[in-house]
């Protein structure tokens, strides 16, 4: 086994140096970005000709991050991005951004401060000078200093070894994504004023869930306000982006170098139920949050626990258990069920070579679809999938419920739900709200408020009359009677079944539908929850939040008694 007594040295050792022809890079301690000098490595060996060099494999060590980072940082802040991007794994990207910010983004005088590593990762704290020079009669040179934080990753590249920065365009700042430029000059669109229904200013600083809000309403609005716009910095976003209302995020100002006039732009939204949102969502981890009035479709406040992504308009996830909603209306009015008629709710129920199951593997014996619903029995649902065409579902939430035709027109982007037409086993896990069925709380809420109201009212954050666009409209409306036990269905669920805890003492006009979203990797499923209450209707997701009533149910239940305001 060997003695533990000193071991001899190898014939060659070169643990941590990088040899460049007969030179060692080594370290030279500085403040800021640490500097390379070149030295003799009074080692005249090589390898012979028979030999072929081991490339290095697996994590890159400590220094080997040090090193790759400390070369890169160097070179961009000594002006060189040919330089800094040979540094990285794909340097025609990196030289391109890296110019770009001094020609398009006008950075200028670049500081680089490397925080301490963690792993792979080095943070690094960038200071410079924003300077503009405004065209025009008037014109004056602006400037401004602009800092922020941002991070890189050392890889190791698998071809010879070589430990390099991996490059992304959110080396360059954090909230670049691939295909945005920074750029300054006069603002693409001018700035806007956005107002609550009372006419209060919002603004992201007190409402932090508004900032993409606030940025959507500026991209579509800020021209049409009456606006003129100021010369700032700002994330430019990709243009295919833009065009997909689904997952587009708007152009985000950085820093004002000179302000514009805003114009105004009046929202639906109440100050009181936004602030009871923020203050809900800020509880729990990645949860939203949409309040709606079913009487209008007016959309009166919005919330997520993290300020980017706006999930609660844009989300596109299973509803799980709150989908039994709109699938009930259609065995309603299919005569496949009856409120107070016993339905099936079995253990198990195979459809498509698919076994499914209810929760803990209850099941209901001689029960009503009133009971099945209430206590959210899947197999209640799903036993009736022989029944139905491929496209039942689809039509029916397109239909009655205004989902899935990508044509709403709240105000800011929006994603309006999806109801695909799917077969066998997937047919079946969409009447639960699995399969392809992706919803978000806005579109839940909707769900909500079309049962209270009885008809599909488009949401929406802006007025229509501001800018004279055409709200979404369905194409029928439910029969009085499915409507009446639909309602019978959502309230009894709040008093005596899944709701019972969130929706206690909330009165008699009110109803609710839990749900439980099973995902992929998650130990955990999303939690949903959807209600109203009077003319109310609101919905909330908590990811990876357990059982809706427990997770989403309460954040509900505060907007619904702090909308009644």
């Amino acid at each position: 086994m060997g003695t533990r007594g000193k071991r001899k040295a190898p014939a060659r050792q070169n643990n941590h140096a990088l040899v460049i022809g007969a030179a060692v890079v080594v370290a030279v301690v500085g403040a800021g970005v640490g500097a390379y000098a070149l030295m003799d490595s009074g080692n005249g060996s090589s390898a012979s000709a028979d030999e072929k060099p081991k490339v290095p494999s697996g994590p890159p060590s400590a220094a080997e991050v040090r090193t790759a980072a400390d070369r890169f940082l160097t070179a961009w802040q000594s002006g060189s991005p040919a330089k800094a991007a040979a540094y990285t794994d794909d340097p025609g990207a990196a030289q391109a951004a890296l110019t770009a910010l001094a020609e398009d983004a006008h950075l200028s005088g670049v500081k680089l401060a490397p925080g301490k590593r963690a792993g792979a990762k080095v943070p690094f704290h960038v200071t410079s000078t924003v300077s503009y020079e405004e065209k025009g009669a008037d014109a004056k040179k602006l400037s401004k200093p602009y800092a922020y934080d941002s991070s890189l990753t050392a890889v190791r590249r698998k071809s010879d070894g070589k430990v390099l920065v991996s490059w992304q365009p959110s080396v360059v700042h954090p909230e670049l994504k691939d295909g945005d430029r920074l750029v300054t000059g006069e603002a693409g669109d001018p700035p806007v004023k956005a107002v609550d229904r009372s006419g209060g200013e919002l603004t992201a600083k007190k409402y932090p869930s508004l900032g993409t809000v606030i940025d959507g309403l500026r991209e579509k609005y800020g021209k049409k306000a009456g606006g003129t716009a100021g010369v700032e910095l700002r994330i430019a976003r990709k243009e295919s982006a833009k065009g997909d209302e689904k997952n587009a995020l708007p152009d985000k100002t950085l820093l004002t170098l000179s302000e514009g006039t805003p114009g105004t732009v009046r929202t639906t939204i109440s100050p009181a139920v936004q602030a009871a949102a923020e203050k809900q969502v800020a509880s729990k981890e990645r949860a939203s949050v949409v309040v709606i009035r079913p009487s209008t479709g007016e959309i009166l406040g919005v919330a997520n626990s993290s300020p980017g992504f706006n999930t609660a308009f844009q989300g596109s996830l299973a509803p799980g258990s709150t989908m039994k909603v709109i699938t009930s209306s259609l065995l309603l009015e299919k005569g496949l069920a009856d409120v107070n008629k016993e339905h099936p709710c079995p253990k198990y129920f195979t459809y498509g070579h698919w076994k499914f199951q209810n929760d803990d593997k209850f099941q209901i014996k001689n029960g009503t679809f009133k009971a099945s619903f209430a206590a959210s029995c899947n197999t209640a649902f799903i036993s009736q999938a022989p029944k139905l065409q491929d496209d039942s579902l689809t039509k029916q939430a397109q239909q009655v419920f205004g989902l899935g035709l990508d044509n709403w027109a709240i105000g800011v982007p929006s994603f309006d739900g999806a109801v695909p037409v799917q077969s066998q086993a997937q047919m079946a896990a969409s009447l639960i709200g699995q399969g392809g069925v992706r919803m978000n709380p806005l579109n839940m809420a909707s769900v909500a408020a079309t049962v209270k109201s009885g008809t599909f009212h488009q949401p929406y954050l802006v007025s229509p009359e501001f800018d004279h666009r055409t709200l979404a409209k369905a194409s029928r409306t439910l029969s009085g009677r499915t409507v009446a036990d639909l309602r019978e269905l959502m309230h009894y669920t709040a008093v005596a079944g899944t709701a019972v805890k969130p929706m206690s003492g909330l009165g008699s006009d009110m109803g609710a539908k839990t749900g439980s979203a099973e995902v992929d990797g998650q130990k955990e499923p999303n939690g949903w929850f959807t209600a109203w209450r009077g003319d109310l209707a609101s919905a909330a997701v908590v990811q990876q939040g357990g059982h809706g009533g427990d997770s989403a149910g309460p954040i509900v239940r505060e907007m619904l008694l702090n909308g009644a305001g």
